[in-house]
């Protein structure tokens, strides 16, 4: 039976798997800006601000309660709060990394985001509280796809709405060429400069167990999202799912 989340190397249930990602992202913390930026030719400065403009009309409500999930050093949350009336309801940020909510809270508590200390499978938020819930990367590392799903549910109020922004497996000639990248050289470049081997060996297995749009949408959908969709970015090697919470 496929494992129902991520699971880093040498590890066989939810808890060990949730453990091992969240060391692995302490231990890569104090060179993950630099290597984000590097191994994307920055392109992933324009994923995080096409997908904070998709939901500008609820960032632009003053009153909205938006909560930015496994934020790590917060690119995401201040793309966020560059749609945010200056008015506005405080963002809150969460990760359940230590060191790398610590990088983040440097970036985006002066622009007005509030850090919180969380596991995106038990958020300590009642239910029906959240206005939009975004997360950039982080999904793909949950030790349980549904259950994540569940809890964005759960805080969500009604006609409230969510967006997972993560990486994909494109076809054709650009997938091929990608594949090459994503599995060989990236890799190696980030063992090299982060010294952690294991990170940037597990980040592209990560992508290659993570369901495909189809079947990430088909689970939204059971989990009670209506609508649901996914836009590929760059040919799609990364994409934003948006789902909503009926109202």
């Amino acid at each position: 039976m496929a494992a129902p989340g991520a699971q880093p190397e040498g590890t066989g249930d939810e808890e060990g798997a949730s453990a091992a990602v969240r060391s692995m992202f302490d231990q890569i913390a104090p060179r993950y800006d630099l290597l984000n930026h590097v191994l994307s030719c920055n392109i992933d400065r324009l994923w995080w601000r096409r997908a904070a403009r998709s939901f500008r009309q609820v960032l632009a409500r003053p009153d909205a309660q938006i909560l930015d999930l496994c934020c790590g050093t917060g690119d995401m949350t201040l793309a966020l709060l560059r749609r945010r009336p200056k008015n506005g309801r405080p963002v809150l940020a969460a990760d359940f990394a230590h060191q790398m909510l610590l990088r983040g809270a440097a970036k985006f508590v002066p622009r007005g985001a509030i850090p919180l200390e969380a596991d995106a499978l038990h958020l300590p938020l009642p239910a029906a509280s959240v206005d939009l819930l975004t997360t950039a990367f982080g999904f793909r590392n949950l030790a349980n796809y549904r259950a994540g799903l569940e809890e964005f549910y759960r805080v969500l109020k009604p006609g409230g709405e969510l967006g997972i922004l993560d990486f994909s497996e494109p076809g054709g000639p650009m997938g091929r060429l990608y594949a090459f990248y994503f599995r060989r050289v990236l890799p190696a470049v980030g063992s090299l400069v982060s010294g952690v081997s294991g990170a940037y060996r597990y980040l592209p297995s990560s992508v290659h167990r993570f369901p495909a749009p189809p079947q990430m949408l088909q689970t939204m959908r059971s989990v009670g999202f209506e609508p649901v969709s996914w836009t590929p970015y760059n040919f799609g090697i990364a994409g934003l799912y948006r789902g909503q919470k009926p109202s």
